[in-house]
């Protein structure tokens, strides 16, 4: 117990006794958080948050910040209180026990691991169509494709989490580009759209009912929470017991690019667009981007939304496979076997490009079902779980007492209920 203590102490003395400058690592980190974050929902988000009304998407407008960045500097805080190089799944089994260790493993490997496959196959349908209706060339077998794509992305795992964080980093800035020039573009297109139903002021049982139903739409558009155990854990190394001040910093930052990059984006899109124009869109199961190429009918668009799209996905999908093989690493480790770290790592790149590329090249329709079923687990996670930790945990009971705690947890409850009623209705 001494020895730990002492070499607890060791840590922290080495740490600088204030914070040193915003580095190029810190940079990435925060470019890291928004590649995860921002992906292909946010390319449907206009369309689910601009059908709820004006007056709806103002109030999330508001709520966008405070509901994303507490949350996840909570699910941050988690993970810190934990020992060094714990990442989720251990500080779990430290805070609750083995068994809701491998509970909470177990949950947090089938919430994110269906995305994983749904951006599997999501990226092997628009690269599909882009080279059949852009670039007017026949594509390969879908299994070749799917697995050739796949294993692409996989490559660059297999270079290291570092890797991983760096490329979507370098990948955020084309996909920002991009947003932007979109949303600058349909300026002069503007034409009021959902400001037709700003003089309907909808009755307080109707704007509660439609906010509880699109604050899931909200909130999940802005996760991160497979990489911020990642995050944290490298963010112990690097701070040590300035890590939590740090941390906060960089995810501070992370999301106010995110909302004001993708609310920007969103009214932009809800100001061309009519709620008639909306509801087409995803009466025809179309992202905003291709429902916009065929509206304006325009080149540009048409040859632009697809490569945009493959962007945002490919980032998208390299962030929650961090996340995702975390998990499973987990899963084999609770079970009692010990394999060697790059044994493991191989396992673990294996399995998953076996099992994405059949469903890949399986194409089921019941994915979006499996998202939506993980959907209120990942919300247990990322909200309730740490606030949970904060009244039960004395490692996280200086951070007891504060108002943000009590809205995390409401605004938790209003994600896991309101999902929860979508799948039974």
């Amino acid at each position: 117990m001494n020895d730990q203590a002492n070499s607890v102490d060791e840590r922290y003395a080495a740490t600088p006794a204030t914070l040193t400058r915003w580095s190029r690592q810190d940079t990435t980190w925060m470019l890291g958080l928004f590649g995860t974050a921002i992906g292909a929902g946010t390319l449907f988000l206009p369309i689910n948050a601009g059908l709820g009304g004006f007056w709806p998407l103002v109030i999330l407008a508001l709520l966008a910040f405070p509901m994303t960045f507490f949350a996840h500097r909570g699910l941050t805080r988690f993970v810190l209180s934990g020992r060094e190089g714990s990442d989720i799944t251990d500080v779990v089994e430290e805070h609750f026990g083995i068994k809701a260790g491998a509970l909470i493993t177990l949950l947090y490997f089938f919430a994110i691991f269906p995305i994983l496959l749904i951006y599997s196959v999501a990226l092997t349908n628009t690269v599909s169509s882009f080279m059949e209706h852009q670039l007017h060339i026949l594509p390969p077998p879908r299994a070749i494709l799917s697995f050739v794509l796949i294993l692409g992305l996989l490559a660059v795992v297999r270079c290291g989490e570092q890797v991983i964080v760096k490329a979507m980093s370098l990948m955020v800035y084309p996909f920002i580009v991009a947003l932007l020039f979109l949303a600058v573009y349909l300026v002069p297109h503007w034409t009021g759209g959902i400001l037709s139903t700003a003089r309907e002021v909808p009755a307080p049982a109707a704007l509660l009912n439609t906010l509880w139903l699109a604050i899931p739409v909200m909130v999940f558009s802005f996760n991160h929470s497979p990489i911020i155990s990642a995050f944290a854990v490298d963010q112990k190394r690097q701070y040590g017991a300035h890590a939590d001040e740090r941390s906060s910093q960089i995810l501070s930052r992370a999301h106010l690019l995110m909302v004001a990059m993708v609310l920007f984006f969103v009214f932009s899109c809800v100001l061309t667009l009519s709620p008639a124009q909306l509801a087409e869109a995803k009466a025809q199961n179309l992202s905003i981007l291709s429902y916009l190429a065929n509206h304006f009918n325009n080149p540009t668009i048409a040859f632009a939304a697809p490569l945009i799209a493959f962007v945002a996905i490919a980032k998208s999908f390299l962030g929650h496979y961090i996340g995702a093989s975390e998990g499973l690493k987990g899963l084999v480790l609770k079970t009692g076997r010990r394999p060697a770290a790059k044994t493991l790592d191989r396992m673990t790149a294996a399995f998953m490009l076996v099992v994405c590329w059949i469903v890949a090249t399986l194409n089921p329709s019941i994915l979006g079902m499996i998202e939506t079923l993980g959907g209120p687990v990942i919300a247990s996670i990322l909200f309730l779980m740490p606030m949970y930790a904060i009244r039960k945990v004395p490692a996280m009971a200086k951070y007891r007492g504060q108002a943000s705690n009590v809205f995390v947890t409401a605004v938790g409850l209003v994600a896991i209920t309101a999902l929860v009623y979508s799948l039974m209705a």
